[in-house]
């Protein structure tokens, strides 16, 4: 076989098992699970909440499965009476209107602050940097045709990688080029796949070993979008392991873990 054939393959396997592991659900054995707490959380969670669940389920022996997508899908699900117990949002706003219509047992809890990274897959022809100078130029002479966000209309890291693109002047010329992820986790894939020539998405997925390692980032300065305050909440039909949960996400060993992923703490926003 050629090696650069090899190679490709050997590219595209692990990009698979990447993949694979953003779409799966946490998944317990089945006789744990049966009445184990279903938990609604950011696609930006994906590896920190694993690990955190994980850690928690040692620790305590109990299991709760966490399901990863869109904050504003969720938001919308739980309105419809989807059985979730817990929601971890990536914008506080979807966890007020829930507190609003009366479906959660009290206001919310902010448990973390979400980051955006500019980010290039192995191989691109431009470098990522904070003031997005060769992002630009890149743009300018054609060498970026096709870049992924979130949809910004349901998920809140969509939100923010519009407004940093739009705090640089780039939000109408990068627009026609845009290939939309349904969640951020989503986004993750199309910017390292090679399928995009790049994109912007959460800290917390460029910082675990699986992504970062199939390009090159650089942290977007906080200033150029609104802060993402992720808020989490218990819902109405919370049991106790779910309040168990809730309560461990804002323990020293919970914290530890999303500040390890890149997430600022709550207190550490200012």
């Amino acid at each position: 076989m050629a090696p650069h054939l090899s190679a490709q393959l050997h590219r595209l396997a692990r990009l698979s098992k990447v993949i694979l592991g953003l779409a799966l659900v946490t998944l317990a054995p089945a006789k744990a699970q049966d009445n184990a707490p279903r938990i609604a959380a950011a696609a930006d969670l994906k590896f920190a909440l694993d690990e955190v669940v994980a850690n928690f389920r040692r620790e305590t022996g109990k299991v709760v499965i966490p399901t990863y997508g869109s904050s504003g899908n969720f938001k919308t699900q739980i309105i419809q009476g989807a059985p979730f117990q817990m929601f971890l949002s990536a914008d506080e706003g979807f966890v007020f209107e829930l507190a609003d219509k009366g479906l959660t047992l009290d206001r919310s809890t902010l448990y973390a602050i979400g980051r955006v990274v500019l980010f290039a897959p192995t191989g691109a022809s431009w470098t990522p940097d904070p003031a997005f100078t060769d992002f630009k130029a890149a743009l300018a002479d054609g060498r970026i045709t096709k870049f992924a966000i979130a949809n910004a209309e349901h998920a809140p890291y969509g939100r923010a990688a519009e407004e940093s693109l739009e705090s640089f002047g780039l939000l109408e010329t990068v627009r026609p080029k845009l290939v939309l992820g349904e969640n951020v986790s989503q986004t993750a894939q199309f910017a390292t796949s090679g399928s995009t020539q790049g994109g912007i998405f959460a800290l917390s997925l460029a910082a675990a070993p699986q992504i970062g390692r199939l390009g090159t980032y650089a942290l977007i300065p906080a200033e150029k979008h609104r802060p993402l305050r992720q808020q989490m909440v218990l819902l109405k039909n919370a049991d106790e392991t779910a309040r168990a949960f809730y309560a461990y996400i804002q323990s020293p060993a919970a914290r530890t873990v999303l500040k390890r992923y890149g997430f600022l703490l709550p207190g550490e926003e200012g």
